[in-house]
């Protein structure tokens, strides 16, 4: 790079920061429910119906499919900083409004609200980063957005934590229900969230709007002031030519159908697989189902309740992991570490369940597992969807991939105990085993290396090949 061009890292890394709150929200919103579950199901006499129970716990998937579906319709129409500011307002009402329900059905509505505002977030946060930082650092900051979810993973579990009183062995389903936790503490769960969702609607607005969204809507010299806030006049006219030179054969409106045509339907395809498979991998099962996990394994409720943390932290210090190594080893690299990683630590685990050992030996394998995950397959995926679809269709080609992550997601939820109860526990992690397997197989073939490539480098090598 040319020696006048001067990276502003520290304005990159605020405005990278403020993004990915939206990440941060995603995570606390998904994981505050479990902490809440023991009670508000109480409050909602929904203890002896399974369906309302699993709908409770599954509903904002709903809602996560429509707001990534709203985000590909509309972030090439209205910009990235419109839908993230639209986001952090859904995040605020739901959060209000879970806490304040009183009856399932309106909890169970603002539970999808939730999940819509989840769909925008973790479509738009990791690309308007993607878009706004150079080649050179783009894997790390990007992977800033990740960091952000498990952060908000882990605040959503202390939160829990502290929030919720001391419930005595032995407690009954009425004493719970009368309690400080069964007619106040859950709500109180929802409510913390509205300290990040705040400040994340006011940082927001003092955010800039992405430059290569600028370029598509041809506002050439607010693209080149806001590149020159982020590398100095020289960087700005090379990173401007550059992108409107990938944006010659634009057309107006792009719609879904435009996905189809060859070069772009390639592209589409391993962003889906890649999409899908981060779910279909099977870690999140871990996450969504500890109690029948670690249940299997031995363990009490409070143990349960304890390893839950441990699983947190685990993957927050791993995160950090990968965002050191993502811009040094490559993102194929540490796609293919986790893949295979995956495999050999699935064949271990289901080996130990299905012999029925229990306690530590299989926590140690459950936390390597996390932290192969949390260091690959769980950063390096959002990276990879943030860079590869071409920047005149980014929005649209990067909803259907967040649609099909959020879709896989669903599936892998609903099938688990239904898998679990047919295979057992040892023969769910064989299977995820044999996904991962898959995945490692498509990746090695399909997957280009983008480390240190600009954004429009990577549309060169995926859509025309040949030139």
């Amino acid at each position: 790079m040319d020696q006048k061009i001067s990276i502003n890292y520290r304005y990159i890394l605020g405005i990278s920061l403020v993004s990915a709150m939206g990440g941060l929200l995603f995570g606390y919103d998904w994981v505050v429910i479990g902490g809440a579950k023991p009670f508000y199901e109480k409050f909602f006499d929904i203890v002896d119906y399974p369906r309302l129970q699993g709908w409770a716990m599954s509903c904002a998937l709903a809602g996560c499919l429509v707001g990534s579906v709203l985000s590909g319709l509309f972030s090439d129409r209205y910009g990235r900083k419109r839908l993230l500011l639209l986001a952090a307002l859904v995040f605020i009402v739901s959060a209000l409004g879970t806490g304040a329900s009183n009856h399932f059905t309106p909890f169970v509505l603002y539970r999808i609200l939730g999940g819509v505002a989840i769909g925008l977030a973790s479509n738009l946060s990791p690309m308007y980063i993607a878009e706004i930082t150079p080649a050179k650092i783009r894997g790390g900051f990007v992977s800033i957005n990740q960091l952000t979810i498990v952060i908000g993973i882990l605040l959503a579990q202390i939160a829990n934590w502290l929030i919720a009183e001391p419930v005595p062995e032995g407690s009954t389903g009425q004493e719970i229900l009368l309690s400080w936790n069964g007619q106040h503490g859950w709500r109180w769960m929802f409510w913390a969230e509205l300290v990040p969702a705040s400040l994340f609607f006011i940082l927001m607005w003092f955010v800039p709007e992405s430059p290569r969204w600028l370029a598509k809507r041809k506002k050439h010299e607010k693209m080149v002031q806001i590149l020159s806030r982020l590398g100095g006049k020289e960087f700005a006219l090379q990173e401007a030519v550059e992108i409107e030179n990938t944006l010659k054969n634009d057309t107006e409106k792009v719609n879904f159908r435009s996905l189809l045509s060859p070069g772009l339907s390639r592209v589409l395809i391993i962003g889906i697989v890649l999409a899908v498979f981060q779910q279909w991998c099977g870690i999140n099962v871990i996450f969504n189902y500890a109690e029948e996990i670690f249940a299997a394994a031995g363990y009490g409720v409070s143990d349960t309740l304890f390893n839950i943390v441990i699983t947190g932290s685990v993957n927050l210090v791993f995160c950090l992991v990968a965002i050191y190594t993502v811009d040094k080893l490559g993102r194929k690299v540490l796609m293919l570490m986790g893949a295979g990683g995956l495999a050999g630590i699935y064949a271990i685990l289901g080996s130990l369940y299905y012999f029925d050992f229990k306690g530590v030996t299989v926590l140690v394998i459950i936390l390597l597992a996390i932290a192969c995950y949390s260091m690959t397959l769980a950063p390096i995926t959002w990276v990879l969807l943030s860079e590869i679809f071409p920047n005149r269709i980014r929005g649209a080609a990067l909803a259907v991939a967040t649609f099909s992550l959020w879709a896989a997601s669903f599936i892998l939820v609903y099938t688990f105990p239904f898998i679990n109860r047919a295979l057992g526990t040892g023969g769910a992690i064989w299977l995820y085993g044999l996904v991962c397997i898959g995945g490692f197989i498509f990746i090695k073939k399909r997957v280009i290396e983008t480390k240190g490539k600009s954004l429009e480098q990577i549309e060169k090598e995926l859509v025309n090949p040949s030139s």
